[in-house]
């Protein structure tokens, strides 16, 4: 049996080390709109919508969409547009300054009503440059020289960072979207 001291010590390493954890967050936005179909032509890869305020809207459909021959007047169409921020601040020596991106598009199977999701990941990995703790600001740089100065959301976070330490910055963008069939009455 552990004696008491002991896991009163591991507790305290524990909570030594949350203390001293480097700051993270994340944002996102969600916009969703949903239309009806009111008229295809098929020929011209052209369909109109009539959005929730009664708006009417004539899309060019690309020719890599390949299941519009399912889409059919009355149907509807549910958009979902997503966009997120997060950031992981890491210890210097932890990576390296850079920048990535990496595309996404996945299909809905052919037992499933039309649809599909775009999306676009970018990371940009910035190095710590200065740190403005009376102004609540820090400047980041980029690995292409590029410095930029910003507000700190949470300026007590600022304590917890130091000249050097890394900064991973990833945008997320996706728009999704899927057909549901005309209900039948």
């Amino acid at each position: 049996m552990r004696s008491l001291p002991l896991i009163t010590l591991m507790i305290l390493a524990v909570l030594a080390g949350c203390a001293t954890q480097k700051p993270s967050g994340r944002m996102e936005d969600v916009i969703e709109s949903r239309a009806t179909v009111t008229a295809i032509d098929p020929s011209q890869r052209l369909v109109q919508l009539r959005d929730e305020n009664g708006q009417e809207i004539l899309l060019a459909v690309s020719d890599r969409v390949k299941r519009l021959n399912e889409v059919k007047v009355g149907d509807e169409v549910a958009v979902s547009y997503t966009q997120a921020l997060a950031w992981q601040v890491m210890p210097a020596g932890k990576g390296a300054p850079g920048v990535s991106t990496q595309d996404s598009v996945t299909k809905a199977n052919s037992s499933e009503s039309p649809g599909a999701t775009v999306g676009r990941k970018t990371t940009l990995t910035a190095t710590i440059t200065a740190i403005d703790l009376t102004n609540g600001t820090v400047t980041l740089t980029g690995p292409s020289g590029h410095a930029q100065t910003i507000k700190a959301r949470d300026p007590a976070n600022l304590k917890k960072v130091q000249v050097g330490d890394l900064v991973d910055i990833v945008y997320t963008e996706a728009v999704a979207i899927a057909v549901r069939p005309l209900a039948k009455k």
